[in-house]
């Protein structure tokens, strides 16, 4: 029997309104568990959702899909040997019966449902979720090390998709467009791969926080050489260009720094209809491909990452609140010179 308890949960129904409401916290269904909110990080999509530019989230929601915390509560049908880990969540809600889930690519389910998006999330004191969701940590991996397993997780999942496509990415040329946090992490795991990366930023601190994770150079995006100056620092056209933004802009320069026969991996958010240069992509035989989320061996991937050490988290951890103060940290994570903004929930 669990005991009805109060349940802070941010609703964020525009940029400038982020409130604190309280609930009573839901008491887990079958095959679900509860979990006490550690941490939560505010990721570039839920910044896009206040701001109105999220295609696939409407407003108002309750966000929170990048969480550490620990079950305080269990389903009918759930061991109760999960009573007291530390987990953290892999939040695509997927059928499990459809063509792409039974082949294993649940990332793309065709009734996808993202946690703390289309769904309430784990901006609150506790939320419920389905057990098959939470992924136990190991005790070497602190909270704040945990916190960046999902945000990881979709990098690593491009670049083994990339290298599907290229072949082995050791010390092949990699461009990244775009340093905010996914863009940091893909080259963190593209030179995990052994690529020699090189990454595109308006922003010359962004550039400059780039090359100090290992970029071998950086470069301004809109500059009138901004390709031959990436093809200077790689020595040639890139195998693969990740664009991490998903203007129309960002698109053509991807498509213009890419070798002929490489990909272009489209990882950010479009807001809408982006035109793309077909002429190019057919003459070059290019492959342009989206990549969504992640699955399992990506997330698993992302957390030895990270246990590894070789993810410096002070370089990507730039903020932190606490959940009284939600509405600053969504304002902070507007900021771009902000990288990851976290909000402490519990202990």
């Amino acid at each position: 029997m669990v005991t009805p308890t109060p349940n802070r949960r941010v609703v964020v129904s525009s940029l400038d309104d982020v409130v604190v409401e309280t609930e009573t916290a839901d008491t887990p269904r079958p095959g679900e568990v509860r979990v006490g909110t550690s941490l939560v990080g505010i990721c570039g999509s839920d910044l896009h959702a206040a701001c109105g530019r999220h295609p696939f989230i409407d407003l108002p929601y309750r966000p929170g899909h990048e969480a550490v915390g620990v079950v305080d509560a269990v389903g009918a049908g759930v061991d109760e040997s999960w009573l007291g880990t530390r987990v953290t969540i892999e939040p695509n809600l997927a059928c499990g019966h459809c063509t792409q889930c039974r082949a294993g690519r649940y990332n793309i389910c065709r009734e996808l449902l993202v946690f703390g998006c289309q769904t309430a999330g784990a901006l609150a004191d506790s939320f419920t979720i389905p057990v098959d969701r939470v992924v136990a940590l190991p005790d070497e991996l602190d909270d704040r090390h945990a916190i960046l397993i999902e945000p990881l997780a979709t990098p690593v999942h491009t670049v083994r998709r990339a290298a599907g496509l290229v072949g082995d990415l050791r010390d092949r040329a990699v461009v990244v467009i775009g340093a905010g946090p996914i863009g940091l992490f893909t080259l963190l795991a593209a030179r995990h791969a052994g690529a020699r990366v090189v990454v595109a930023d308006l922003l010359e601190s962004k550039r400059a926080r780039a090359e100090r994770l290992g970029a071998v150079g950086s470069f301004d995006p809109t500059g009138d050489d901004a390709v031959a100056t990436a093809q200077r620092l790689l020595g040639g056209p890139a195998a693969v260009v990740v664009d991490c933004v998903s203007r129309e802009s960002t698109v053509a320069l991807a498509v213009d720094l890419v070798d002929k026969g490489g990909a272009v991996m489209i990882v950010g958010v479009a807001e809408g209809s982006t035109p793309v240069p077909l002429g190019l992509i057919q003459d070059r035989e290019l492959a342009l491909v989206g990549n969504l989320m992640y699955v399992r061996e990506d997330f698993t991937a992302a957390m030895d990452l990270l246990a590894s050490g070789i993810v410096p988290v002070d370089e990507i951890i730039s903020a932190d609140f606490d959940l009284d103060h939600a509405a600053q940290a969504f304002s902070a994570s507007a900021d771009p010179e902000n990288v990851k903004v976290l909000v402490t929930v519990g202990s």
